[in-house]
């Protein structure tokens, strides 16, 4: 493996810190109803986010398969909008400070990557490593969003019912990240929020919520969600008005409520529910659903 440290660079100006937490929110792995998207932009709003470590994204995404804007201007190019991988600090609504990693998920060298946050962990002394995903499910949005918790030792997922036994997915940088942080002894863990699947495209920030809420206890953080209880509170309007209008979509949701109390009363397999997302409903019915999800761009479109 090249050397780790010549993937990102730290900041002169970088504080000491005392333990933190870093979290971990990357853009490219599966962000169903965009909900760690979401997280990530409610704590930064209004928030002084201090840069402490860069990584070299020229050595980590492939730039064909996520190609960065430029603004063309009549006769020149004027603008670039460069992607950026950083650890940045920032302070919970205690003024307790913390670190976040956002950005691009490396396309490339991901044994490397892990290596090098593993260095940046030790180098800022993180305690804690919680990385924010969010996975389309066969569940009903009029139910209580669940999260799957994992971590890279029991202790760290005490109090959170396991909804699979095993499964298979693909893999991702986050994941491996998680792997090898426990391999090397360190204490690493994430959630994925669960997101109605005929909601996965759409924004969803009742599930970015949630998932703030599940990070802010498990790292000690007071995590600013006022702005995403507003906005959940509009999309939960909306939605209702949705489904209220189409019986197609309204006969899935139902056929969704009972598949989930069938299953919290004991009485079903929870992989029912499971990573896929599969309705448990005819081809008819799932197309309803990409309609309605295409009716609900075009009206952001329309009211753009």
């Amino acid at each position: 493996m090249l050397d780790p440290a010549e993937l990102y660079e730290v900041a002169e100006d970088a504080p000491e810190l005392d333990e933190p937490v870093l979290l971990v929110a990357l853009d490219g792995f599966v962000d169903a109803g965009a909900a760690a998207r979401l997280a990530v932009a409610s704590l930064q709003v209004d928030r002084e986010a201090l840069v402490v470590a860069r990584f070299d994204v020229d050595q980590l995404v492939d730039y064909r398969s996520r190609r960065p804007s430029l603004r063309f201007e009549t006769d020149r190019w004027t603008a670039y909008n460069a992607p950026e991988l950083d650890v940045v600090q920032l302070h919970d609504t205690g003024d307790t400070p913390y670190l976040l990693l956002s950005g691009p998920e490396p396309d490339t060298q991901w044994e490397r990557f892990s290596a090098a946050v593993e260095e940046l962990v030790q180098r800022f002394g993180v305690r804690l490593v919680i990385n924010l995903t969010a996975i389309p499910m066969a569940v009903p949005h009029t139910r209580p969003i669940g999260v799957t918790a994992h971590g890279t030792r029991p202790e760290l997922t005490e109090g959170h019912e396991a909804w699979f036994a095993t499964a298979e997915v693909p893999g991702s940088a986050v994941g491996l990240m998680e792997f090898r942080l426990g391999e090397a002894g360190r204490d690493a863990m994430g959630f994925a929020v669960h997101v109605p699947h005929y909601l996965a495209r759409a924004e969803y920030p009742q599930a970015a919520r949630v998932l703030l809420d599940h990070v802010g206890l498990a790292a000690g953080l007071y995590l600013p969600t006022e702005a995403l209880m507003k906005a959940a509170e509009r999309a939960e309007e909306e939605i209702s008005e949705q489904v209220e209008a189409s019986d197609e979509v309204k006969q899935v949701v139902l056929a969704l409520e009972r598949q989930y109390d069938t299953v919290s009363e004991g009485r079903g397999d929870r992989a029912s529910l499971g990573l896929g997302g599969e309705l448990p409903s005819a081809d008819e019915l799932a197309a309803e659903v990409e309609k309605f999800l295409a009716d609900q761009d075009d009206d952001k479109d329309g009211n753009s």
